[in-house]
């Protein structure tokens, strides 16, 4: 087990490495079998944090993310999420006023993080298989540059159903009534 996690901590030091080194606006740490963004990755990244652009975090153990996360990245134009534990997102995801997609698909969201309305930027949001119920139709609307909305595998209520599709000008992705998520 200790060389596993051995493993794990020394791909996350190359792979942020790799970023500082090469000046790349990516930061690649999926599938790191990570439980929180790693304390010691803001030392490292303090000098290139405002030029990296797109953050993969997909396929980890993640179970939330900190506001400094967000005030850290704000520079961010792509999240991704997918494939964690997360079931909310810290209100400093408004300081991420650049972001134009963002990937929440197969974690544990229950409500539907209402800050990403905020997001003047915001084009693409994916919330594929969550728990989530009700959406803000209304608020969702109101955003000036969201083009899609992937809510396919969530148990929306009928209402949803039956508001959403007059009211919005981008494309909404929903599963039909009753349709479960495929088994992996």
């Amino acid at each position: 087990m200790l060389k596993k996690m051995g493993e794990a901590v020394a791909r996350v030091a190359r792979k942020v490495n790799e970023t500082v080194e090469s000046g790349s606006d990516t930061l690649d740490l999926a599938e790191c079998k990570l439980v929180s963004f790693p304390i010691g990755i803001y030392k490292v990244l303090r000098n290139v944090s405002g030029q990296i652009h797109l953050i993969t975090l997909a396929n980890n153990e993640l179970k939330s993310l900190t506001s400094k996360f967000m005030t850290t990245f704000s520079q961010l134009r792509e999240l991704h999420l997918e494939g964690n534990f997360l079931h909310r997102l810290p209100s400093e995801v408004s300081a991420l006023q650049h972001l134009k997609a963002i990937d929440l698909s197969r974690n544990q969201f229950q409500d539907f993080p209402e800050q990403l309305t905020a997001l003047p930027a915001l084009e693409t949001i994916n919330l594929e298989e969550n728990e989530i119920v009700d959406v803000p139709v209304e608020k969702l609307a109101a955003m000036p540059a969201l083009r899609s909305i992937n809510l396919r595998f969530n148990p929306l209520n009928a209402e949803v159903r039956v508001i959403a599709p007059p009211l919005i000008k981008f494309d909404m992705l929903m599963s039909p009534e009753g349709t479960r998520a495929p088994l992996p």
